[in-house]
């Protein structure tokens, strides 16, 4: 995963923390809830962005799994097909021989 993937995610942090300082330092004019606020909002963006690595990390291994599946779904077709006219080539075998011996 790349960093240029997240830059929304950061932008909108970014964003939020700010606005959240200047809404506070606005309304109560107190240091310490700034503060308290800023530290919270950074939390809370970190949380998101976490939470939308984990779930492209998710996406990633889905997709991983579809794929290993898919070759695995075709394997298991080629080899049923070789039984199926290995089967087939035996049955044809076996009534050839039937039919020869019905006609002496």
């Amino acid at each position: 995963m790349e960093i240029r993937e997240l830059i929304g995610d950061i932008v909108l942090a970014i964003v939020m923390v700010v606005s959240t300082v200047v809404l506070v330092m606005r309304f109560w004019q107190d240091l310490i809830i700034a503060v308290a606020a800023t530290f919270a909002m950074l939390s809370l963006g970190g949380l998101i962005i976490s939470l939308g690595i984990k779930v492209l990390s998710l996406e990633q291994n889905v997709i991983q799994r579809e794929r290993t599946m898919r070759v695995n779904l075709e394997e298991i077709a080629r080899t049923m097909n070789a039984k199926y006219d290995n089967t087939v080539t035996h049955i044809e075998d076996i009534v050839d021989g039937l039919s020869r011996r019905m006609y002496r």
